[in-house]
């Protein structure tokens, strides 16, 4: 991942939120990194390329990073709720940064927070079990679409494609 090439297409507001949100909790910085990296690298061993398009392998990319950020940071405060804080800030950070289309992007967040909800109800269990779990949920997302309620698939896993 080129930092270069990703920072190139974040404008200068989101660039100086993105610093503020990493300075308020520094220790959560490379954890956060780690997590982002390795969450890439297990969505592209369980699902090729298809976690970069709209579908399933999708959510579970971004439930998944969500789990992961709060459970690696987890390790360096032991504290659940500052951690979810903390995944919350950057992921909807990362969607307000790298725009997306309405649907897309409403998708995503609330994908991002099914993971985090699982990170909540499975602190203890392993990162191996929760891909188990995850890709289960994955292969049940609901096809949503414009007319869809988000609000009634609360903790379910949902894809576009």
């Amino acid at each position: 991942m080129n930092v270069f090439a990703v920072v190139k297409r974040v404008d200068f507001k989101n660039i100086l939120k993105g610093v503020f949100i990493g300075l308020s909790c520094p220790h959560f910085i490379l954890p956060t990194i780690k997590a982002t990296k390795d969450c890439i690298a297990v969505s592209t061993k369980n699902y090729g390329r298809l976690h970069h398009k709209n579908g399933p392998a999708n959510a579970f990319r971004h439930a998944f990073w969500n789990y992961l950020i709060a459970k690696r940071c987890f390790n360096w405060q032991r504290n659940e709720q500052a951690v979810l804080v903390w995944a919350k800030k950057v992921t909807d950070w990362h969607e307000d940064s790298f725009p997306n289309k309405q649907l897309p992007k409403a998708m995503d967040l609330h994908n991002n927070e099914v993971g985090r909800f699982i990170f909540e109800k499975h602190p203890d269990k392993s990162e191996q079990e929760i891909i188990v779990l995850l890709k289960e949920m994955a292969s049940e997302s609901i096809k949503i679409d414009e007319n869809t309620r988000l609000s009634e698939y609360k903790n379910r896993m949902i894809h576009i494609l």
